[in-house]
């Protein structure tokens, strides 16, 4: 009777184990790439003036005109692409960065006051550990979404871009 129990309890376990198995949140990434792409680089840039903002742009050149990308993830981030169109179309992605940002924050008694503060943005965890040179583009095929990895992206110069004149400077024109 012990013995019984006992093998209905694995049997049981066993079911419940390989009913879990199959669940998986993971992306499953494409070995073969949809098109033939570029090459990918990103570049970091910076505005010139104090509360201008900064991010990094990712390049994605494609070959193939009929594929269209629609997702980037990057460096802990996801945004959607942006198509230039050319004879060889280019894809942008842009991630805004916290560095060089305008935080005017009202802190008060008085919580009226603070009703123009910008809540905080929550982190969205991405589905893919990717290290700094590798990317994963989403594209659609067959109505499915389906998600293929970039190695060795390259990184670029950084663009400071310059800070406007100042009035006086103007003025002496």
């Amino acid at each position: 009777m012990k013995l019984l129990k006992h093998t209905s309890f694995l049997i049981v376990m066993l079911i419940v184990m390989a009913s879990f198995s199959q669940c998986s949140s993971a992306q499953k990434l494409q070995t073969k790439a949809p098109t033939q792409f570029g090459d990918v680089y990103c570049q970091t840039w910076v505005a010139g003036i104090k509360g201008g903002g900064s991010g990094i742009n990712i390049f994605i050149p494609v070959m193939d005109k009929t594929i269209q990308l629609d997702s980037v993830y990057f460096r802990g981030k996801a945004t959607k692409l942006e198509v230039n169109s050319s004879e060889t179309p280019l894809y942008i992605g842009r991630f805004k960065t916290g560095f060089n940002e305008h935080k005017d924050i009202i802190m008060s008694s008085d919580s009226n006051e603070e009703y123009g503060n910008k809540l905080p943005e929550k982190a969205v965890k991405i589905p893919f550990d990717l290290k700094d040179d590798e990317c994963v583009v989403s594209y659609i095929k067959d109505n499915k979404t389906l998600y293929y990895k970039i190695s060795n992206v390259q990184q670029k110069e950084p663009l400071n871009y310059p800070s406007a004149p100042s009035r006086e400077t103007i003025k002496g024109i």
